[in-house]
């Protein structure tokens, strides 16, 4: 009987429209007999048609050209078969997942489950300075990452590879339940990001710096203000906005 599994997506554009996608990755990590979770053979990338050229600013990240992609299907044909692998499919993983979440829509993914490996290492590891996949990759050196599979960066099986690693080591420090709530919230920054207080973590600033910080355009600074007034005792906590999309448990 297949393991239960959480497949780690990314993608690669070729701009900013709602059906830009022009490679899909893919890296399962499977739960053990053991009760630990670490990843599999289950690892690929399609290519994907956008329907339109892509962007010289997008081709200078991925180098994924016009002519690389004339042939490959379209994205509503490429999606949904690595999008719902056969087999228990606990939920679908990216770093940063809210990226992912605007071309992988419910109906695509069959309304699953997301975890968010960005928001979570904010959680898991807040003392570390940053948080890009890529720095986390050389920050945490994790065990058994092949560095040769984890490149080129910024193509999306490889992207995908180390983002997987990440998750296998969250997974088996925190549950899934608690994994998937904290991706349904905006991140907790560890710091304060900018301004006169940038580095600071949020009980070195006083109530009234905190207040006004509350207030913030950035719904990760409000919420990260607002979750140390809540601490404090000054504030209610802070509303959370209901999950993009349904949880499948």
């Amino acid at each position: 009987m297949p393991s239960p599994r959480i497949r780690v997506v990314d993608l690669e554009t070729a701009g900013n429209g709602p059906h830009d996608v022009c490679e899909i990755g893919w890296q399962d990590v499977v739960l053990g007999s053991d009760g630990k979770w670490s990843l599999n053979a289950e690892r690929g990338a399609i290519l994907v048609n956008p329907g339109r050229p892509i962007s010289s600013e997008t081709m200078a990240i991925h180098h994924i050209r016009d002519e690389d992609v004339s042939g490959a299907p379209f994205w509503k044909e490429a999606a949904v078969s690595v999008l719902r692998p056969d087999g228990e499919l606990v939920a679908l993983a990216a770093h940063r997942a809210a990226f992912e979440q605007r071309f992988c829509t419910p109906a695509l993914a069959g309304g699953a489950a997301w975890i968010c490996t960005w928001k979570c290492a904010l959680r898991v590891w807040p003392q570390l300075p940053r948080f890009s996949n890529q720095m986390l990759r050389y920050q945490r050196m994790p065990e058994g990452l092949v560095h040769e599979i984890g490149l080129p960066a910024h193509r999306a099986m490889p992207d995908a590879y180390v983002t997987a690693h990440h998750l296998r080591d969250m997974l088996n420090d925190a549950s899934v339940e608690q994994l998937l709530s904290w991706s349904t919230q905006p991140g907790l920054l560890p710091r304060i990001p900018a301004g006169p207080d940038r580095g600071k973590t949020w009980d070195q600033i006083g109530d009234t710096a905190l207040r006004e910080l509350s207030k913030a355009r950035d719904v990760d600074v409000r919420f990260s203000a607002s979750s140390e007034l809540c601490r404090r005792g000054s504030s209610d906590m802070p509303a959370v906005p209901a999950p993009r999309q349904p949880r499948l448990f």
